[in-house]
């Protein structure tokens, strides 16, 4: 088992910046990837960025791109999604997820980001 905690999450106003944190702990030896997605209120849950952990490859989403970057520290299992220049488009809970090789994958409770106008 994984155990994924995310943390950041807040309110903040456009054009401001926000750092989410997603720590795994447990069975995390066979790590594949750590990545993004978010699901704003009546959408359905959309990608944001996928990282590679091994490799150190990121892939983002277009919307994402020169907006939001990531960093991590591999001693605690840790990926950090700096988000710069807040759009209201971004408000959404933000959802840690891993793939671990053997197939499965996990999920973290969400955080809510909250972009204000």
């Amino acid at each position: 088992q994984v155990q994924l905690v995310e943390s950041g999450g807040g309110l903040v106003q456009a054009g401001g910046s926000l750092r989410l944190s997603c720590a795994a702990s447990g069975r995390t030896l066979e790590l594949f990837s750590m990545d993004w997605f978010r699901q704003a209120p009546g959408k359905e849950r959309e990608f944001v960025v996928r990282h590679f952990w091994e490799t150190g490859t990121t892939n983002f989403a277009d919307f994402a791109k020169g907006r939001f970057t990531i960093s991590k520290d591999p001693a605690k299992n840790t990926l950090y999604l700096q988000m710069d220049v807040l759009k209201p488009e971004d408000t959404a809970v933000y959802y840690c997820h891993t793939l671990h090789l053997g197939g499965y994958e996990y999920w973290g409770q969400g955080t809510q980001v909250t972009v204000s106008s």
